[in-house]
């Protein structure tokens, strides 16, 4: 799988997420799509979240990454540059009508990659 087709299939899980009001930790989010060795995850999904992060505010969508959380800190990482202000995004995210669009297809994450 691509570093693309990865961003689109941890796009489904972090919508699923914000639905339920849910924040992942990069190990978890690894372990949930099958992605890296046990205990690892934040270097795996950086480029895919990165070409999320990018989507998100090229389309004006909430920073959707903003979910994705290192297990010791429960803040995300130092390269989610598209965040405001942790809670009030994170609210945004909660509250944004994911369901209610199509999921970006594949070309259209290739543009952020």
């Amino acid at each position: 799988m691509t570093k693309v087709e990865r961003a689109a299939q941890i796009w489904t899980v972090l919508v699923a997420g914000a639905h339920n009001r849910q924040v992942l930790t990069y190990e978890v989010l690894a372990d949930i799509i099958g992605m890296g060795p046990p205990g690892k995850g934040a270097g795996t999904l950086a480029h895919p979240l990165g070409v999320i992060m990018r989507y998100c505010e090229a389309n004006a969508l909430p920073p959707l990454t903003v979910l994705v959380v290192n297990k010791t800190t429960g803040r995300p990482g130092k390269g989610l540059k598209t965040i405001k202000e942790l809670h009030t995004d994170r609210e945004r995210v909660f509250n944004h009508g994911w369901y209610e669009a199509l999921p970006p297809q594949i070309a259209e994450l290739k543009q952020f990659d």
